[in-house]
């Protein structure tokens, strides 16, 4: 059931220890900013964590794409920063061009290759895009760039299809993640993807790693370590956010101006 909006308008923003966001492709016609910034009016946390492909530097050497949207987006997170928010900014394959100030701060934004959290409990989280521990981004970039134009047709398709959908008066939903799950290659990688993630944060001594990357949004142990994709601003319109409390939650924001559907998992028992 929709919200009444008259009530939700006057609530204040939910306040958290971090947000974690990534996979945005600003610059891209699949972005959802509108849906972000939403998200970003009603979510404030102490820590902000952009988990890289913030822009997507890839569409944006094909052809200029720059909604204001994508601007809004851009200038609500250089205002968090000013108000205080610690903003880290890791990059990604789609920003890579970021990695050359990595160690520098623009606009009280911290840029990094990678970043540690502590959880309230005292856990340690390693924060990566993913990209660097995708064998296809680092051995075959050319498939990824192919990869990358194939995705951006059905994301095409994605819009159109919730363009009617949104006249009819129904949610957002997401067609190519819809194909992704239902391709037996695509579930094959994300379950090695997170796989050598979870091992690699095991190696340097973590209790658990955050990432992005692969647009699936995602909380679980594997085999002791605790595995968080915060999922992504083109398909699943998700983020992660520690409470105030300790909790991790994936937070669903698929229909804007609405309370955020949840998946709770209590970070003192995983």
């Amino acid at each position: 059931m929709k919200p009444n909006d008259a009530h939700f308008k006057t609530e204040k923003p939910v306040h958290h220890r971090a947000i974690w966001i990534s996979d945005i492709h600003l610059g891209t016609s699949g972005c959802k900013a509108e849906y972000l910034l939403d998200f970003l009016k009603w979510n404030e946390s102490d820590t902000l964590y952009l988990v890289g492909d913030i822009i997507d530097g890839w569409q944006l050497k094909k052809g200029w794409y720059w909604k204001q949207s994508h601007n809004d987006v851009v200038q609500k997170i250089l205002r968090r920063a000013r108000k205080g928010t610690r903003v880290v900014y890791i990059a990604g394959n789609h920003d890579e061009v970021v990695r050359q100030f990595i160690g520098m701060a623009f606009g009280d934004i911290e840029i990094a290759d990678e970043a540690t959290h502590h959880l309230l409990d005292g856990r340690r989280l390693w924060i990566t895009h993913g990209d660097l521990f995708d064998g296809i981004i680092q051995h075959a970039k050319w498939l990824a760039y192919l990869g990358d134009s194939l995705y951006t047709v059905i994301l095409k398709l994605n819009n159109y299809c919730n363009h009617i959908r949104n006249r009819f008066g129904l949610s957002y939903w997401s067609l190519s993640q819809y194909l992704k799950h239902k391709v037996k290659n695509a579930v094959s990688f994300i379950t090695e993807f997170e796989s050598v993630l979870t091992s690699e944060a095991r190696r340097r001594g973590y209790d658990g790693v955050l990432c992005g990357h692969i647009h699936k949004a995602e909380i679980r142990d594997v085999d002791g370590i605790l595995y968080c994709n915060d999922g992504d601003w083109v398909e699943s319109l998700t983020a992660i956010v520690e409470t105030t409390a300790g909790e991790l939650k994936i937070i669903h924001w698929n229909q804007r101006s609405s309370r955020p559907i949840a998946e709770p998992i209590d970070a003192q028992t995983v």
